[in-house]
């Protein structure tokens, strides 16, 4: 944590990243930390990693691997070099790139079976069918501007946050959010209104979603 002159901790260090602490003590070795860490950070992690890979199974090996990682390197983490949230999205973010990066090469050789882009049965029937089929309209995108729409949208980070998790710049995002929005209305043509209202009403159809 920062620390002011006299050496005493900032507290205003623990207001603008509630994590900092909890990942302060983990650094420490502290167990109980890692689980509270994990407890809270645990759903945005498969939630990325599932919108990129598709996969709940390879999603739950990213947020392992990720949790595996920050107990690691915890005790090197700096306050103010990045938001805990943010550096751990950034983690899962390229162990999944890796994985993509894999599939990818595997395709050259045997095409693998892999996920449907789409939700699948179980997810399937525990959403509407607007929610669904703006979900599967998501899937299609290419993974930066799913991932992009995703961090914004769905996990409701900031242009910043968002940025800086994906290692671009922020007009590089702004740019990704755009195309991704006009592709998703290009998909859902003549019913967009619909179903993103149907989605709940937090991503409405015009450029200023973000």
């Amino acid at each position: 944590m920062s620390k002011p002159a006299g050496g005493l901790p900032d507290p205003s260090a623990a207001v603008s990243d509630p994590d900092a602490p909890l990942l302060e003590a983990v650094g420490r070795g502290d167990r109980d930390a890692a689980r509270q860490l994990m407890a809270r950070r645990l759903p945005r992690l498969l939630a990325i990693a599932q919108r990129l890979l598709s996969d709940p199974v390879e999603a739950e090996d990213i947020a392992q691997e990720t949790f595996i990682r920050v107990w690691k390197a915890a005790s090197r983490w700096r306050s103010g070099e990045a938001k805990v949230e943010t550096w751990m999205s950034r983690i899962a973010i390229n162990l999944c790139y890796d994985r993509l990066r894999r599939r990818r090469e595997m395709l050259t050789d045997t095409p693998p079976e892999r996920a449907d882009d789409a939700p699948g049965p179980e997810a399937a029937l525990s959403l509407g069918d607007a929610t669904r089929q703006v979900h599967t309209a998501v899937a299609s995108l290419p993974d930066r501007q799913r991932l992009a729409l995703e961090l914004c949208h769905f996990q409701e980070m900031t242009n910043i946050d968002a940025a800086e998790a994906m290692e671009i710049s922020v007009e590089a995002l702004e740019s990704l959010l755009a195309r991704g929005r006009r592709k998703l209305r290009a998909i859902l043509t003549g019913q967009e209104d619909e179903l993103l209202a149907g989605f709940g009403g937090d991503m409405p159809a015009s450029e200023g979603m973000r």
